[in-house]
């Protein structure tokens, strides 16, 4: 029975960093780090998010929120965190993409790399711009698409977050896959090492 999950985790100060070591300069920049920021910050599956077109993010109730089309035809609204709505703005305002309700919202480059395509990234190419922005700010190689999941989930229990509302905001069936996710027990500190005394 597996207990723990295989997925690599980033600590928080790795995930800063990760965030920080985007360039936010061009347009790759911006849809990058809007994009792991939404895979950080809604515990959503890489094929959940770049299935988002524009209009799954919207104003609802005065809050923002986002929809994700997660496995199985499921659907799930969520808030978007202030982080990431700072994210989405920056990155839709220098797209353009505001006026395009209908268009996906993570768009692979042109041939310049300047500009959106306006067809939706697919999976190989966001682990290859995940893997490459991880070897930049210095981090493992072995990070990828659902490193930010397990990531966020781990951050949010240790950060007080509830089992059963990390399992609703990952849109798990069960509270027991959540806590494959769940990575806190794994940082054993030195303090606790050295209490074993000889």
């Amino acid at each position: 029975m597996i207990r723990v999950g295989k997925t690599p985790v980033l600590s928080d100060e790795e995930a800063r960093t990760l965030l920080e070591y985007i360039t936010v300069d061009k347009v790759s920049g911006l849809r990058d780090r809007t994009l792991i920021g939404a895979m950080l910050y809604t515990f959503g599956r890489v094929g959940a998010v770049i299935a988002m077109d524009v209009e799954d993010y919207r104003i609802s109730n005065h809050q923002r929120m986002f929809l994700l089309h997660e496995k199985g035809g499921k659907e799930r609204w969520g808030p978007a965190h202030h982080r990431l709505v700072e994210y989405l703005g920056e990155y839709m305002d220098a797209t353009g993409l505001w006026h395009t309700p209908k268009a996906p919202l993570f768009q692979a480059l042109d041939i310049t790399r300047r500009r959106l395509k306006g067809t939706c990234m697919n999976r190989q190419v966001v682990l290859q711009m995940v893997r490459r922005r991880a070897r930049v700010a210095g981090l493992p190689s072995t990070i990828n698409c659902h490193s930010f999941r397990a990531t966020g989930i781990t951050n949010y229990l240790s950060n007080g977050g509830s089992l059963e509302d990390a399992r609703a905001i990952a849109a798990h069936e069960s509270s027991q896959t959540t806590r494959l996710y769940d990575r806190t027990g794994d940082r054993i500190t030195l303090d606790e090492i050295e209490r074993i005394r000889f």
